[in-house]
């Protein structure tokens, strides 16, 4: 079987169509991750005990669940359990991300949190700081820059599951490689096509992390 470029070319409109819905379940889904991480981490390693009970349940049940039955459970299960509700697809595959990187982005918060030394608190202590602020402007800045890799990993951890969100339908990369593939039945150049625009995207998601790096020294 030969390799035709001419059959890529032709599918690019589609596959382009799928990049972008991709890149969009993405960023909001790691944009509320984030969120709910940073939450959920601050409550883990400095919240009382009822908060960080409420945390700690969050992370260990959607950890421990693939995050293919979490999206079935949202998209499925959620409106059959509340009455009236109409899950769209793109919205549970986005909720679900949202929900599943915002588990581990805790787990990378508190771990980060918690790796500042005591002293820094002590001090912030001592000079009378609120809380809040010891926690924004001392201890905050320190964690942020240990967090960076594992953050960059997140991401491009996130981004590769949102292909998994085929199994709802969303027209994203990978779905649209499999609708095209199934009409011109060309599986090496349209899958071909469609890792090396996976490639494409975690490079500069890689990228971004580098400059992020350079700019802001590990402590």
């Amino acid at each position: 079987m030969n390799f035709d470029s001419s059959v890529i070319w032709a599918a690019l409109p589609n596959l382009l169509d799928g990049t972008l819905m991709t890149v969009k379940i993405t960023f909001w889904g790691l944009l509320g991750g984030f969120i709910l991480g940073g939450l959920a981490g601050v409550a883990r390693a400095y919240g009382g005990m009822v908060l960080a009970a409420i945390a700690q349940v969050y992370v260990a049940v959607i950890r421990g669940t693939p995050i293919v039955v979490q999206v079935m459970f949202i998209y499925f299960a959620l409106p059959l359990l509340i009455d009236g509700l109409r899950v769209d697809a793109e919205w549970a595959a986005i909720c679900t991300l949202m929900i599943n990187s915002g588990a581990y982005i805790a787990e990378i918060v508190r771990g980060a949190l918690l790796s500042v030394s005591k002293g820094l608190r002590e001090a912030g202590q001592a000079m009378g700081l609120p809380f809040h602020k010891i926690l924004t402007h001392i201890i905050g800045p320190v964690a942020v820059r240990r967090m960076i890799p594992p953050l960059g990993n997140q991401c491009i951890i996130s981004l590769k599951d949102s292909s998994l969100f085929i199994v709802i339908g969303v027209a994203e990369l990978t779905r649209q490689g499999q609708e095209i593939m199934a009409s011109n039945f060309r599986a090496v150049e349209i899958w071909s096509a469609v890792a090396v625009i996976y490639l494409i995207l975690t490079g500069l998601i890689a990228l971004a992390l580098r400059i992020a790096e350079k700019r802001m020294r590990i402590l």
